[in-house]
């Protein structure tokens, strides 16, 4: 599997530098607001390992919901990487915040993603939904200026009674991917207001709107290079 990656991972970087020339490359747009029947709460305990291996909310679908309370975990176990390599090994990978806690800045994408689905969610059945990170990969220094690659963001998402707190959805894997900008349209992108957050930010509302609204839930349908390297 590692000899793949960086087999494939090489001949991604020669073909741009034989191709493109000197790039450059990026990972979401309008933020909306939230009423005060969808004001969120603070993150809580990331749900156990037994718990989740032993729950399956794919087959269960709640129509006409309200998002009522959202709570998203960013656990502490997850691995950080601020190595500036073509695929970094961490859970989390992200650049489109000044260096800091990366945790902090992953909770704060999600729950702002999660504040404007909320505010355009207005069914009649209120939830608490659920959110617990497990992966947050972006894309480097170095990949967003050569190669480009794609923002690959996964997570559990659980729905709860908003009240008792009982589960009414059992937590269900999202697995989600948005291609990157890169080169010279990072670059056109930043001057627009159309920063790698901005993009990851309005990507996941859609994700979680979508995870909401459709019977099956979200449906990752992107089939690019990197998403199956990001398999390997």
């Amino acid at each position: 599997m590692k000899t793949l990656r960086m087999m494939m991972l090489t001949l991604a970087a020669v073909s741009v530098s034989a191709c493109a020339g000197p790039q450059m490359a990026s990972r979401n747009a309008t933020l909306a607001g939230v009423d005060g029947n969808a004001a969120l709460s603070q993150p809580v305990t990331a749900l156990p390992a037994n718990q989740l291996s032993q729950m399956d909310g794919a087959q269960i679908f709640i129509p006409d919901v309200a998002i009522a309370k959202v709570s998203v975990d960013v656990p502490r176990t997850l691995s950080v990487s601020e190595k500036n390599s073509y695929y970094p090994k961490g859970d989390i990978v992200w650049r489109g915040d000044m260096y800091g806690d990366r945790y902090e800045q992953v909770e704060a994408i999600l729950t702002r993603s999660a504040q404007n689905a909320a505010g355009k969610l207005q069914g009649s059945r209120p939830v608490h939904m659920h959110i617990q990170v497990t992966r947050f990969h972006g894309l480097s220094e170095k990949a967003r200026y050569s190669t480009g690659g794609v923002h690959n963001m996964n997570f559990l998402v659980t729905l709860l009674d908003p009240v008792s707190g009982a589960t009414l959805r059992p937590a269900r894997e999202v697995v989600s991917n948005l291609d990157a900008l890169k080169g010279s349209a990072a670059l056109e992108g930043e001057r627009r207001g159309e920063t790698q957050k901005t993009r990851v930010t309005a990507f996941l509302e859609q994700v979680l709107m979508a995870e909401l609204t459709q019977p099956a839930g979200y449906q990752d349908s992107n089939t690019g290079f990197f998403v199956a390297l990001n398999k390997n």
